[in-house]
């Protein structure tokens, strides 16, 4: 029987527990905006990364993917191969997919470079980076890329950083650029933040949250409390969503 509809091309976010996903909305506007009625994008809410072969029986034509917490490590076993930027931070959050497969890139740090910039000042030379995960790595190849001293803060002082027990009033006062890559704060627990001591911060430091529900997480407005400069993930969001867009239609 002959279609009468042309295919849907199908594109979607990969995560756990992810109902509360910007991405879907995000692209669901702005597929309507350019008039893409074919185009939809769903959320794939996995369980377990072992689920991921499961989209594609379940999904016809799929175009593209975006990867979130906390599969942006383990999905790569799954992809043919890595953009270098990819294989570099080591996380990937968009997969294309191409005669030769799946194809992982790392938009998050565009996304992430793009938003911070405009905050930046001489000053901002040292970072502590909230969180040991995907995301983490990420920030951590733009903190390089830019000349910005950088160490880990995680509860087991992994990558040779600090535990947030070791963070003392020196440390906060030292590293004036702190970025939560970590999931404190964010909806519904809104009244959860990182356990560093707050009391330090001052008028040099910008905290920057790649939480962005809600809009001022308990981290950012401790910092705004003392006079730090603050900027949430919103930006990044929409910054890695276009290269997504852009990397999946070149």
């Amino acid at each position: 029987m002959e279609k009468t509809e042309e295919q849907k091309a199908n594109y979607g976010l990969i995560g756990k527990d992810i109902s509360y996903s910007f991405s879907r909305g995000y692209f669901t506007k702005k597929f309507d905006d350019m008039g893409l009625a074919r185009c939809q994008y769903q959320n794939f809410d996995l369980q377990s990364i072992s689920e991921f072969p499961s989209i594609f029986k379940k999904t016809e034509n799929v175009q593209g993917l975006n990867v979130t917490i906390p599969y942006k490590e383990e999905v790569m076993a799954y992809l043919d191969d890595l953009d270098i930027a990819a294989k570099k931070i080591g996380a990937v959050n968009t997969i294309k997919f191409t005669d030769k497969g799946l194809i992982g890139f790392n938009t998050d740090a565009y996304g992430f470079q793009k938003s911070i910039e405009p905050y930046l000042k001489e000053h901002h030379k040292k970072a502590l980076i909230l969180g040991t995960g995907g995301a983490s790595k990420a920030i951590a190849f733009v903190l390089e890329e830019l000349g910005i001293i950088f160490t880990y803060v995680s509860r087991s002082g992994k990558n040779n950083g600090y535990t947030y027990n070791e963070l003392t009033d020196d440390i906060i006062g030292d590293y004036t650029l702190i970025i939560n890559c970590s999931p404190v704060g964010t909806f519904p627990n809104i009244k959860e933040k990182p356990a560093i001591p707050y009391s330090k911060i001052g008028n040099d430091h910008l905290l920057f949250d790649l939480i962005y529900n809600p809009a001022e997480t308990a981290f950012l407005a401790a910092g705004k409390a003392n006079g730090a400069s603050i900027c949430n993930g919103h930006r990044m969001l929409e910054f890695q969503a276009d290269k997504s867009w852009e990397i999946w239609n070149r």
